[in-house]
């Protein structure tokens, strides 16, 4: 049944997978969609070199090769820490920076991540720039929706940090009324019951291209998985037993399985997405030798200036099994995709047939990296029928 607006008596209400022809849509044709995982921040987990920038210019020219490339989707997370949390000193808002590409490109999906419960943000807001976004971007813009985990990053706007279930109700509640005041015919009045926010006759326009801009969620928790069925198109998830392949495709299956369960049972249809990082070169042999100079960069002290893993957390996505999980190389990805090409696209494979509909991929250096898996492993995916034209 689908969703209606919050207003008694108010219109259904419809997302860009009612339409055939949004870009949302045209993406999921892909057996395997393909997106880049940015980084709008200083984040360093090794001494060995890179080229790596947090600046808009780097990050640009990433999305527009992989824009070129076929690529369906561009993501980056978002942090909000006080002064040292950082690798480095720099950290881009992922809202603003996917919103300005869009009048930089013309075929990707750009999703910006919001930690929508910070401040709090007022819906109409929301909706607002939300509606402005999918105008530019002709229905590629979308929202990343973040409740937040840790307890500083409350501390930030002046809030103790709220349950962990209890931010899901407030989330549920918000964008209930935001996608109503997109969808809306009439002007909306509504008085939060869990939220502390109120509207009335409040109303926004243009209305957006699709029904409402993209939405994704980041999740693993049983109240994060009904809110994510019940609200985003895209989920992201992690591997319940880490970052290790071969304990990631053993776990994965069950999990997706009970994520894709829930979703039938909500009469939604969604996408499951995972962020693999990519270690690869032309040979098993090479591409091992480049992981061991990464991994020996970790022990030159690095690692252990990272203190932003060290903020109190109630996040349940990286908890595994009775805690057990296996972080392979710690890499910074929920799965690491290690080896030659050949290697790589057969775990890719191997993603895909576990349940995987797309991966948001990461590389140690982006220029080299990301050229290497342009030149020899997308054409490779191709031929393993995981893109078509």
């Amino acid at each position: 049944m689908a969703a209606r607006s919050v207003r008694e008596g108010g219109p259904a209400l419809r997302g860009p997978l009612d339409f055939a022809d949004s870009p949302l849509r045209v993406a999921e044709r892909q057996p395997l969609m393909l997106g880049v995982f940015l980084d709008l921040q200083d984040r360093k987990i090794s001494d060995f070199p890179t080229s790596n920038s947090w600046t808009f210019d780097y990050n640009l020219d990433i999305v527009r090769k992989a824009e070129a490339a076929g690529f369906e989707i561009a993501f980056s997370r978002m942090q909000w820490l006080p002064k040292g949390g950082y690798d480095g000193e720099a950290s881009l808002d992922a809202f603003i920076a996917l919103g300005a590409m869009a009048a930089a490109t013309s075929k990707i999906l750009l999703i910006s991540t919001i930690h929508v419960l910070y401040g709090p943000l007022h819906p109409l807001h929301i909706a607002k720039y939300g509606a402005t976004l999918d105008h530019i971007s002709k229905g590629r813009w979308g929202i990343n929706i973040v409740t937040g985990h840790r307890a500083i990053e409350h501390q930030m706007f002046g809030w103790n940090r709220i349950e962990h279930d209890k931010r899901y109700d407030m989330a549920a509640e918000l964008f209930d009324v935001v996608n109503s005041l997109w969808g809306e015919t009439e002007n909306l009045t509504y008085e939060g019951r869990v939220s502390p926010w109120k509207l009335e006759n409040a109303w926004v326009t243009p209305k957006p291209q699709y029904g409402r801009p993209v939405l994704v969620n980041a999740t693993g928790s049983p109240a994060g998985i009904d809110f994510a069925v019940k609200y985003s198109d895209l989920v992201f998830i992690t591997s319940p037993a880490g970052a290790d392949i071969h304990s990631a495709l053993e776990s994965l299956p069950d999990h997706i399985a009970t994520i894709k369960d829930v979703a039938k049972k909500a009469g939604r249809e969604i996408k499951v997405l995972i962020n693999p990082i990519i270690v690869s070169r032309n040979t098993p042999e090479e591409s091992e030798a480049y992981l061991q100079e990464i991994v020996d960069g970790m022990n030159t002290g690095t690692k252990d200036k990272r203190t932003f893993t060290s903020y109190d957390s109630d996040a349940h996505a990286w908890r595994g099994p009775n805690g057990a999980r296996k972080q392979g190389y710690n890499l910074g990805a929920n799965v690491e995709v290690i080896g030659s090409p050949k290697e790589v696209v057969e775990q890719l494979v191997a993603l895909h047939k576990v349940g995987i509909d797309g991966v948001q991929l990461g590389f140690y250096d982006w220029k080299v990296d990301f050229d290497h898996f342009l030149e020899n492993i997308l054409p490779l995916l191709k031929a393993a029928g995981l893109r078509v034209d």
